[in-house]
């Protein structure tokens, strides 16, 4: 297994979720809403009962979420719904058998670690909070949505090292996203391309211009043995 030698200024690791810590297979059943076709929300009530106008906004919410958007007052939803179901033990978290046991290793060397997700900062919470592997938030110092910025803009980054205090070098990105890798290597952060079972295909171009891993195990910093 090919060892990813992390630069010395590094001293944050940013992690993005979907595809990352996290199966897509879990965060798509998550949703777990399809419906065709565009769903309009009613603009007045004169000619719509109140049934029928939040029998509207549900449909657009699920059009929405069948379409996989990204908005943000759609990710803060989808938070406030899912919290029951975590709260209760109906639903868990699930994260990759190698994210919690490199996450506890990163803390060890001193490595403050920030989550960047389109999901809301309530929805990462509870998924960390309610993880297969127990409360996982004690190992996490913040968290990014998209209020920051939306995940493919450089701007986004360079907000997240300013938000944090630390300069972009000192950053490392980890995501499935190749777009979302380019965007935070253009705004000076060092990124590794997770590649996981499910996750989207990469082509020989994407794996020729960036750096690629298929385990956090592969993460090795200069302090470590």
């Amino acid at each position: 297994m090919a060892l990813f030698s992390v630069p010395p200024p590094v001293t944050v690791i940013l992690l993005d979720i979907e595809g990352t810590t996290t199966p897509i297979t879990f965060v798509k059943a998550e949703k777990d809403s399809h419906l065709d076709g565009f769903v309009p929300i009613p603009s007045g009530v004169s000619d719509n009962t109140t049934e029928h106008m939040i029998q509207a906004v549900v449909d657009n919410v699920y059009w929405q979420m069948s379409f996989d958007r990204k908005t943000t007052a759609l990710k803060q939803l989808q938070g406030h719904i899912w919290r029951s179901a975590y709260i209760s033990g109906q639903l868990k978290g699930e994260v990759y058998e190698d994210v919690v046991p490199s996450i506890r290793q990163w803390r060890e060397l001193g490595i403050k670690l920030y989550i960047y997700s389109s999901g809301s900062i309530d929805a990462q919470k509870l998924l960390f909070g309610y993880s297969i592997e127990g409360d996982l938030l004690k190992l996490l110092d913040g968290h990014f949505d998209t209020n920051i910025g939306h995940k493919v803009e450089s701007k986004s980054y360079r907000n997240i090292a300013d938000n944090i205090g630390c300069l972009p070098e000192n950053i490392l990105f980890l995501t499935d996203v190749v777009k979302e890798a380019l965007a935070a290597e253009k705004a000076g952060l060092h990124v590794a391309v997770v590649v996981r079972p499910g996750n989207a295909a990469l082509t020989d171009e994407d794996k020729s211009n960036c750096c690629c891993i298929t385990s956090f195990h592969q993460i090795h910093f200069p302090s470590q043995k």
